[in-house]
């Protein structure tokens, strides 16, 4: 006969497991864990999807600190950038937090299908990472703020500059990311990514190691509400939170060693997977286990 004390132990082991393989694919794509942890909670383990957010929330701030400082030693993380666009990500975290609750379950499955699918066309619209030889404008933002920065190439170990595009539009988009984030809890990495590639220009590694720079103060804003509710249970959020750190580092170090358009790709698949999967909740069509 399994005692309580077992199933406990037996269920922690496999939380721990599961996050850590989304955290280690959410570490390769700089989007943190929450996007997969919250799928993975509410299909897999049948949590509630607010308590799977509330523990995806503790998750991302601890993957976020897991995996920036490789990325960091790299010289892959746009610090300057990070910063400016946190700004507006925070005021949208805050500006969701007013929504926890009011926002049916079923539009939070909806919402996420829609997001996953508008990013993953985003992603396909632009596929090559040309050296960028223009001279910036002198007058835009990024310009003023000194955001252009290089990327070092791994293979032969010369530094090639880049050109940050349009900051407005980066900055509204930011602010749409940390909303959503503060609802769904998937760190908003999975909508930094796609704004960092299309409106601000970067190349993919860039815009993977910045976001994840950025995803724990995100998420640290929206975690205080989860927390004030009671929605975080310790018993789920501790092993999910000690697997996402692990894998995180794990899914760093391979980030650097991946080409980046076998990345784009792989990103692409994974968005539309998940966007279906999200889709089939929102209309009550669950997956047997």
């Amino acid at each position: 006969m399994t005692s309580t004390f077992e199933v406990g132990a037996i269920s922690a082991f496999w939380l721990f497991v599961g996050a850590f393989g989304a955290s280690a694919l959410g570490g390769v794509l700089g989007m943190a864990s929450g996007i997969f942890i919250v799928p993975i909670l509410t299909f897999a383990f049948g949590i509630d999807i607010h308590a799977a957010i509330a523990a995806s929330l503790v998750s991302v701030i601890a993957c976020s600190c897991g995996s920036a400082a490789p990325l960091l030693k790299k010289r892959l993380t746009n610090i300057r950038l990070a910063v400016v666009l946190e700004t507006a990500t925070t005021l949208g975290a805050l500006t969701g937090i007013f929504l926890i609750g009011i926002v049916a379950t079923a539009y939070l499955y909806l919402l996420f299908a829609a997001i996953l699918a508008v990013s993953a066309q985003q992603m396909l619209a632009r596929r090559s990472e040309a050296p960028q030889t223009s001279t910036p404008a002198s007058q835009n933002w990024a310009t003023t703020l000194r955001l252009h920065s290089t990327i070092l190439d791994e293979a032969s170990g010369a530094a090639t500059s880049y050109h940050v595009g349009s900051v407005p539009l980066g900055l509204s988009s930011m602010y749409g990311a940390g909303l959503v984030s503060a609802l769904l809890g998937i760190g908003s990495g999975v909508l930094k990514i796609p704004a960092m590639d299309t409106a601000l220009r970067l190349p993919l590694k860039v815009s993977s190691a910045t976001s994840n720079f950025m995803i724990g103060v995100t998420a640290a804003a929206s975690a205080g509400a989860y927390f004030m509710r009671g929605d975080i249970d310790t018993a789920i959020a501790g092993p999910v939170a000690l697997g996402s750190v692990i894998g995180s580092i794990a899914g760093a170090r391979m980030l650097v060693g991946l080409p980046s358009e076998k990345l784009r790709i792989f990103f692409v698949m994974v968005l539309v997977l998940l966007a279906v999967v999200m889709a089939m909740s929102g209309f009550g069509l669950y997956l047997k286990t």
